[in-house]
């Protein structure tokens, strides 16, 4: 049996992402007794609808209830349990050995899962809540591959592990930093992050003089904790023992839940396939390119195999800003219409993913609003727009456009169709100074690469070629 992907759902398009992007379960939490209370969560509707879509599709919805409750927060939660159970929730998540207790009491066949909040890091405590009735335990982060091992070795408890996301300065996420600093309770929902938020050193003797700590172009972090990213290790998980890969992010966007679990989905399934075929499992360079898309802090495999620094050796493409949903497509006028989520102008150079296709290039050189009016821009979220696109889109295929501030550079290019081939043949001869990709093979479009470095020589070299190019503006028509 595969290994469950187990992604994010902060509101119901994320959870419709999810699903959409190959997650085979998700975690949402409701308005009450959750860790996260600016998530955007459920109301019990919302969530009874989103475990209904779920289970349509044959897939699992579990929901977190792991508050660490004070007296006061225990009032109604045996009624929400409850609840929680008639609309079809496939398990609970709790942290909370009181909250646990009423559960078991109120809801006994209902599955419970245990936080990684319980700080479970060894197997007696692993042993522990599988002997009080707990179904699975999501382990802490701060786990080694052969601690997780043992435990899976030594209890009878399905094991769930995070493989992707935010990682905590604090242990297993008990932290007192936002308490002290804006008065919300990092442990009952309301975290403000603070320990991402950037800081100066002051000297004692010298108020008022704030002293930076340089890093990088980004800002200065004293916390500064990266992201976890354990994409090279699926195998050495998969075959520790672990039920479930577990993405954190319910406050990240719709376009980090997508790309993420889609990125996650191709790998375990790439994984499954080799295996069959007796070969080795191979992180695909194009995953990572795709991880570089999205909003990140540098990548680390965490705790893994031993102290934290093991960070993937791979270089990261700069962000990309995610600017639309695809809602359909019509054939046979080859265009398709857009949701727009981030302003789009004309001219523009943009990307199309989705789970079943390879990502593409296209440039936006006509585009109309939904009175067919052409328009130059689309500044409005959600306004419905149509581009034009010679491949066939699927509903809820993400549009991207590649941030203009990154080091890379695209030169746009028009050559005679039949010598689009040799153009890659005589760049890659020059070391690779541009990456050239087709837009429109029938028009002769090319977009080329490059970076602020080499654009130059890129130029030359388009200048002397045997053949006519015609070198323009990405804005221009």
């Amino acid at each position: 049996m595969s290994i469950e992907l187990l992604a994010p759902a902060g509101n119901l398009e994320k959870l419709t992402m999810a699903l959409h992007y190959g997650a085979d379960a998700l975690y949402m939490a409701g308005e009450r007794f959750g860790l996260r209370a600016y998530a955007g969560n459920f109301t019990t509707e919302q969530m009874s609808k989103g475990i209904a879509e779920a289970h349509k599709q044959g897939k699992k919805a579990y929901v977190t209830v792991n508050i660490f409750a004070h007296n006061k927060d225990l009032q109604g939660l045996d009624d929400y349990l409850r609840e929680l159970e008639a609309i079809g929730a496939d398990a609970i998540i709790v942290s909370d050995p009181g909250v646990f207790a009423i559960a078991r009491r109120t809801v006994p066949n209902l599955p419970i899962h245990i936080s990684t909040q319980a700080n479970v890091t060894n197997l007696e405590a692993a042993r522990f809540w599988a002997e009080q009735g707990a179904e699975r335990i999501v382990l802490a982060r701060e786990l080694t591959l052969a601690e997780i091992k043992e435990i899976h070795e030594q209890v009878n408890v399905e094991l769930e592990v995070f493989v992707h996301g935010a990682m905590c300065m604090s242990y297993s996420g008990r932290c007192l930093i936002s308490d002290y600093l804006t008065g919300r309770k990092a442990n009952q929902g309301e975290c403000t992050q603070a320990c991402r938020w950037k800081y100066a050193l002051m000297e004692e003797q010298r108020p008022g003089m704030y002293m930076p700590i340089e890093e990088d172009e980004r800002g200065s972090y004293i916390f500064n904790a990266r992201d976890l990213c354990l994409l090279e290790d699926i195998p050495a998980l998969i075959e520790s023992g672990v039920k479930s890969f577990k993405i954190e992010g319910r406050m990240k966007s719709v376009h980090y839940v997508a790309t993420v679990t889609q990125v996650y989905r191709r790998a375990i399934d790439s994984y499954y396939k080799r295996k069959a075929e007796g070969k080795e499992y191979k992180v695909d360079r194009a995953w990572w390119d795709e991880l570089g898309k999205i909003s990140h802090r540098p990548y680390t495999r965490g705790f893994l195999h031993g102290p934290p620094g093991q960070e993937p050796d791979v270089a990261y493409n700069r962000e990309y800003d995610f600017v639309g949903l695809v809602r359909q497509y019509d054939e046979k006028n080859k265009r398709v219409q857009v949701e727009v989520r981030n302003r789009i102008l004309l001219g523009d150079i943009l990307e199309f993913s989705g789970p079943d296709k390879a990502a593409f290039l296209t440039v936006a050189n006509e585009m109309w609003d939904e009175e067919e009016k052409a328009i130059e821009q689309a500044p409005r979220p959600h306004q419905l727009i149509w581009l034009k696109s010679r491949f066939p889109l699927d509903q809820l295929d993400m549009v991207r456009r590649p941030k203009g501030s990154g080091e890379e550079e695209y030169l746009k290019v028009r050559i005679d169709p039949s010598h689009i081939f040799y153009l890659d043949i005589i760049l890659e001869g020059f070391g690779h100074l541009g990456v050239p990709t087709t837009v429109d093979r029938q028009s002769g479009i090319v977009l080329i690469r490059t970076t602020k470095d080499t654009r130059p020589e890129v130029i030359k070299i388009l200048e002397t070629l045997p053949w006519p190019t015609q070198l323009y503006n990405s804005n221009e028509p």
